[in-house]
């Protein structure tokens, strides 16, 4: 594995920092603005950011709709629904690891991928361990949030695989695609489910507002840009790995922002999923980097 430079190394801890105390900022969002509104506020702030590198690749557009409308519209509607309906912040970010497993799967029954015992039992793991944390009494007392979260990680992963088949696209051009074809989805379901009136969005305050900016320009274009540019730098393998540290980061935060509390079953259940998480990330990348 190839040594990452102090400066790199920093610059990926902080990037975990945003994604994790991304959470818990959209937690605050949501709580005041209704979650789809919140999403397509969200993309709306991306499309103005974006619109330079809209650029059109022929023969792709389609697969792009496909895969815009799942790693963007869909996913993040699903993911901010479950968490303005989460009492446990901290079970919210560590359910949303399923991505990764969920991704191994797919790639599985789609791409014809084979796994082996380590994967598996990665997967094993991960899966354990939101299964135990789900039943865990207040989790379970507000199991919709969780199923929300779930799901949405099901179809990020369905978008991802989307995703890997598209060719042409810079990660910049990549999210402007998914922000403008998402955010006529998202307005449409807004204005249907949660009826918001003008009275709404003007009620905003600045800490709501906030909120719509830090998930737009830190939690995506900053953070997602910053870790594409390690990732070109070095190999995966000594980049994805620390990936786990955001929902560490996350269940910290909620534990000390929003007054999560960290039951026994929770901590056994993060550190299950989490390993099995880390576990799949190391040999995922391992074979990606060596190509075999």
């Amino acid at each position: 594995m190839t040594r990452v430079r102090p400066r790199d190394l920093a610059m990926l801890v902080v990037i975990t920092l945003i994604w994790g105390f991304n959470l818990i900022v959209s937690k605050f969002g949501v709580s005041e603005i209704p979650p789809l509104l919140f999403t397509a506020l969200r993309f709306g702030v991306l499309c103005a950011l974006l619109f330079p590198f809209l650029r059109v690749v022929p023969g792709q557009m389609n697969a792009m709709v496909v895969a815009a409308l799942l790693s963007g519209a869909i996913n993040f509607a699903l993911l901010f629904a479950g968490i303005a309906i989460a009492k446990n912040v901290s079970a919210v970010a560590i359910a949303a690891q399923l991505g990764v497993p969920f991704t191994t799967l797919l790639s599985i029954a789609l791409l014809g991928e084979t796994v082996h015992w380590r994967r598996w039992t990665g997967i094993g793991l991960s899966f354990g361990g939101v299964l135990v944390i789900g039943l865990d009494p207040q989790v379970f007392s507000h199991w919709p949030s969780l199923l929300l979260v779930i799901a949405s990680a099901f179809v990020g992963s369905l978008g991802l695989i989307a995703v890997k088949r598209l060719s042409g696209f810079s990660p910049l051009e990549l999210q402007a695609w998914f922000s403008w074809v998402s955010l006529p989805l998202l307005v449409l379901l807004a204005a249907v489910v949660e009826r918001p009136g003008l009275e709404v969005l003007a009620g905003i305050s600045w800490p709501g507002w906030g909120a719509i900016a830090y998930t737009a320009v830190l939690g995506s274009l900053v953070a997602h840009t910053g870790f594409y540019y390690l990732v070109q730098k070095y190999p995966v393998t000594s980049i994805a790995p620390m990936t786990v540290l955001s929902p560490v980061f996350s269940v910290a935060f909620g534990v000390w922002l929003l007054g999560d509390e960290l039951t026994g079953r929770i901590a056994v259940g993060g550190a299950l999923t989490l390993a099995g998480v880390l576990i799949i990330n190391l040999r995922e990348r391992r074979l990606t980097d060596t190509g075999s």
